[in-house]
């Protein structure tokens, strides 16, 4: 992982001074007038984070311990160690994740698909991982191209405002789209019968039919379209908070640190990478 001195060549000795001083100061002392996020997290020594329970392999609670787990966890763990920190978890939704962002409860979100709306608000780091979109499919549903999706006969269930919603909006605009608050009203829109489909990306997907093969059966439509996942930050003029964790992601990429995490998480699910669709890799 990315060293001290790694991180004073990052942001110049001057900022890592600020930053230093600031830190001597008690945690519970109030920000000062302009404080950047990277002065605040290392002034408290605190990095607040946002999770969604129910959203593995991402995030979840375990039920016997209480412990958040999920290799976002395991990512944002490993970053507070790095920055000799304090991992602060609060627990949130997909799509309260930016507000949460934009009113300063938290310093990073690792889990937001990259979207033209969501960049006007927020920042984005390096992706972290790409993910191909896919459609769990109610059985004997043959159709395995975007065109063929793209038909009124065809009834597609998403989480409303999400990188599914866009991609099908985008791709599959004479679908039926059933926009509905979550990810998990979608699937039961499935299981109903309501809808022939639901978009995911493929590690969801794969997740989710894991705990319930009868759902339906996984599709990788053509051609491969995909979004990545990466961290969101709340915007601000001095990017050094934003670049110091791009650099850190791209650091741990490099290490297979990344991938050893999400790989490990998948495991714990009952997802191997001999899942993993032809053409199709984190």
């Amino acid at each position: 992982m990315i060293s001290r001195r790694d991180i004073a060549s990052l942001v110049g000795m001057g900022a890592l001074a600020g930053g230093a001083a600031a830190v001597a100061a008690p945690a519970a002392a109030q920000p000062t007038a302009g404080e950047t996020t990277f002065e605040r997290v290392r002034r408290t020594r605190k990095l607040r984070i946002g999770a969604v329970n129910g959203g593995a392999p991402y995030y979840y609670r375990d039920l016997a311990s209480g412990q958040w787990k999920g290799f976002y966890i395991d990512i944002c763990k490993a970053l507070a160690d790095e920055l000799e920190c304090e991992l602060d978890v609060t627990e949130t939704t997909w799509g309260n994740s930016v507000l949460d962002l934009q009113a300063g409860k938290t310093d990073v979100f690792f889990g937001l698909n990259p979207t033209p709306k969501r960049a006007l608000v927020v920042d984005f780091s390096v992706p972290v991982f790409a993910n191909a979109f896919t459609f769990i499919t109610r059985k004997g549903f043959e159709r395995k191209t975007w065109a063929e999706m793209n038909d009124p006969a065809v009834r597609i269930a998403v989480d409303a405002g999400s990188s599914h919603d866009a991609v099908v909006t985008r791709l599959a605009p004479k679908a039926q789209i059933t926009r509905l608050k979550g990810a998990d009203d979608a699937t039961a829109a499935l299981q109903a019968g309501r809808v022939d489909a639901q978009c995911l990306v493929f590690i969801l997907s794969l997740t989710v039919l894991k705990k319930n093969p009868a759902l339906g059966q996984f599709t990788l439509p053509m051609p491969i379209f995909s979004t990545t996942s990466n961290a969101g930050f709340r915007r601000e003029a001095d990017k050094t908070w934003r670049d110091y964790v791009s650099t850190w992601i791209e650091f741990n990429k490099g290490m297979g640190f990344i991938r050893s995490a999400i790989i490990g998480n998948l495991e714990s699910v009952g997802v191997t990478e001999a899942d993993f669709p032809p053409g199709v890799s984190i």
